[in-house]
């Protein structure tokens, strides 16, 4: 009775739309990645309704939003998480958090 296997499902989700991207918009600039990544990788399914989860599953989800932006925008792998979120105007993965459970 947790939602674990639904934040399991999102990683994987993420992961493979975020590959999707790059494979086919990998030179496309950043103004047009960044409405893409928005448009498809920041659709998740009921993140409202979640409740019952482990911590280090959601710190795995948070693990792997920060890494597929650093993918798909061509970060390197030590880049700081926050200056990179703010020069592309994309939300951290808590504000996204604290949004879907305003709704």
């Amino acid at each position: 009775m947790t939602d674990d296997d639904d934040i399991e499902r999102e990683i994987k989700y993420m992961f493979i739309r975020t590959n999707m991207l790059i494979r086919k918009f990998k030179k496309c600039s950043v103004a047009v990645k960044t409405k893409l990544f928005k448009s498809f990788c920041l659709c998740f399914h009921d993140i409202g309704l979640w409740k019952y989860f482990k911590v280090g599953r959601m710190n795995k989800f948070r693990s792997c939003y920060n890494k597929c932006v650093k993918l798909f925008f061509g970060y390197r792998r030590a880049d700081s998480v926050t200056t990179m979120l703010r020069e592309l105007a994309l939300p951290t993965f808590d504000t996204i958090l604290f949004n879907s459970k305003q709704r």
